[in-house]
């Protein structure tokens, strides 16, 4: 029987920890993480790098995954059962609310899009499906946070102190960095059973979410709108909530799909 190659191996390696790191890693970070010479690593990059599985910064020069990967990942997504119950109703509420729709669920500390629908109208829109967002700056990350306890927030290693205490990354000024304000912010979703944010990963744009269980009661995912401050926030920057009636009304209906009960 044939042993295995050990170039595919290491290549695999190099894959699944380009995976980990969202902000992506440098030759010499690769090559210590996986105990690789840096030239071995080099020349698995450029391979790597020229099928399209890997990509390189052009002013770091630090590596991430590709988007060839995004297209072998979307086959797996294509087949993710949550994705698959959910598409009816996310285009439902698109429809609804006028908004853009995202499904996220919870991957390696962050919120991995599995679904995205366009707001419904002309303007130019980007596919989000395959990004990972942050936890904590999100509603959809807030949701899963609130309700499961695996979903720990990423931390911002250029603050972070040793890990002695969560240190949450900054996007905007309104970005929520401190881990006691998240928390009083995760006890108010699980009293409310939505969440939302207001301009804490972009500038002018607000985000509504609510959990999606499964049979069991877990909760294995979350729909939410994301849209302009001036159509999501009133004045007083309170949420719209006939908006938030629509997420949670797509919410209950997802989680009907995967067989919870009562609901």
């Amino acid at each position: 029987m044939p042993g295995r190659i050990q170039s595919i191996e290491r290549a695999a390696a190099i894959l699944r920890l380009l995976a980990s790191g969202a902000r992506g890693l440098s030759l010499a970070e690769i090559s210590r993480s996986l105990e690789l010479p840096k030239g071995t690593a080099l020349g698995i990059l450029r391979t790597l790098q020229h099928v399209g599985f890997v990509e390189q910064d052009p002013e770091s020069g630090h590596y991430r995954l590709g988007g060839g990967m995004l297209s072998l990942g979307t086959r797996y997504l294509d087949g993710n059962e949550l994705r698959t119950r959910a598409l009816n109703w996310a285009d439902t509420l698109a429809s609804r609310s006028g908004e853009s729709v995202r499904i996220g669920t919870l991957h390696k500390r962050q919120v991995l899009i599995v679904h995205h629908v366009f707001r419904p109208d002309s303007s130019a829109q980007t596919l989000d499906v395959g990004t990972l967002l942050p936890l904590h700056a999100t509603a959809i990350g807030k949701a899963l946070m609130a309700f499961d306890p695996l979903a720990v927030p990423d931390e911002d290693p250029a603050t972070a102190d040793n890990g002695d205490a969560l240190t949450l990354t900054s996007f905007t000024r309104h970005t929520v960095t401190s881990p006691a304000v998240l928390e009083q912010q995760l006890v108010e979703v699980r009293d409310s059973g939505w969440a939302w944010e207001v301009e804490e990963l972009v500038e002018g744009e607000v985000s509504i979410a609510a959990p999606i269980r499964d049979r069991r009661g877990v909760t294995v995912g979350a729909i939410g709108v994301r849209g302009a401050v001036e159509r999501l926030a009133s004045s007083e920057g309170k949420p719209d909530m006939e908006q938030v009636s629509y997420v949670r009304d797509a919410a209950r209906a997802i989680s009907r799909e995967l067989g919870v009960t009562p609901y």
